[in-house]
């Protein structure tokens, strides 16, 4: 059986909090899938400073922003300014880091981390534990009072807030699903503004 994968959102949890959270799931690494690992409204959770927190706590850290982050330098993988998730999937970095989340998942018991409290608004589920998700690895989301979603219901939920049935005679679930992802896509992916006013531009007559 393939070691399972969890993530979680560090919001403006106290750094105690948060560390609890770890321990209750037995957690022994964090991968920090933000693309820029710094917050001025957080500071608690700027590399540095959590990176020592981590190891207080006896948790490894690694940086995997540049992988799996939810940013590309690629103008490919952009559309109008928006960044496109299923563009992003297909990337050799972000494959290459998938790759090495799942080698690392043998010796470590390990949770993505990025900044959203609910995994339904971030990339670290629409993106990354898709990913894994589709290639058998088991994942679960951490949500913020501490229980635990699996990825499956996540999907569940996520066609439930884009108003879309499990599935009907013509079409399957899958596909619904597949449907939500890009719905849910356009809602939350980092759009970069001058890529975008630079489109627009471009697209006047």
């Amino acid at each position: 059986m393939k070691s399972e994968i969890y993530t979680i959102g560090h919001s403006n949890h106290e750094i105690d909090f948060f560390i609890d959270l770890l321990r209750q799931y037995n957690i022994t690494g964090i991968g920090d899938v933000r693309s820029r690992p710094y917050s001025r409204y957080v500071p608690q959770y700027s590399q540095e400073k959590l990176k020592s927190a981590l190891a207080a706590a006896g948790i490894a850290y690694v940086f995997l922003g540049k992988e799996l982050g939810g940013r590309s330098e690629n103008p490919s993988c952009y559309d109008q300014g928006r960044i496109q998730y299923e563009r992003l999937a297909n990337e050799p970095a972000f494959l290459e880091g998938i790759d090495r989340l799942i080698q690392g998942s043998s010796r470590y018991r390990i949770a993505l981390m990025c900044a959203e409290k609910d995994p339904i608004e971030c990339h670290r589920s629409l993106l990354v534990a898709r990913k894994l998700f589709q290639s058998g690895i088991p994942v679960n989301h951490i949500l913020a009072n501490g229980s635990l979603e699996t990825h499956e219901a996540l999907e569940s939920r996520l066609l439930a807030l884009c108003k879309l049935p499990e599935g009907d005679l013509f079409r399957s679930r899958e596909e619904f699903i597949a449907e939500a992802y890009l719905i849910q896509g356009r809602r939350v992916a980092y759009r970069d503004e001058k890529m975008s006013k630079s489109d627009e531009r471009s697209a006047r007559p």
